[in-house]
């Protein structure tokens, strides 16, 4: 089965970080994937841009509505994902809790909806 594994997190902290310790988090976000692509667990994933960049998008009475932003303000922001391969949910969660990020967000653990 496959599960998205959102990772929210703090982005101001992320902006705050000094070069060095986003390059440490940076690479152990890079030995963290090289894990899950040898064990077969990895089908996709990436991070996303600052919500800064985000625009929200409506449609209201036939009309297309523009929101710069993300939809809502939160304490953690949407930061990436990884799309996973999991036999079931305790695998899909023990995945998820490698993520660097878990130890200071979260990660949502959602499986896929797959159409036959």
């Amino acid at each position: 089965m496959q599960y998205l594994l959102l990772i929210y997190r703090n982005e101001s902290k992320l902006v705050n970080m000094s070069p060095a310790e986003r390059q440490a988090v940076s690479a152990e976000y890079g030995t963290y994937t090289q894990s899950i692509v040898q064990s077969g667990h990895f089908k996709a994933g990436d991070g996303l841009q600052p919500t800064t960049t985000a625009t929200t998008v409506r449609v209201r009475e036939g009309k297309t509505l523009t929101t710069d932003g993300p939809f809502a303000e939160t304490r953690e922001q949407l930061g990436g994902y990884y799309l996973v391969e999991a036999k079931d949910l305790d695998t899909a969660i023990s995945l998820a809790a490698r993520i660097p990020e878990a130890r200071e967000g979260s990660i949502e653990v959602r499986p896929v909806m797959i159409y036959k």
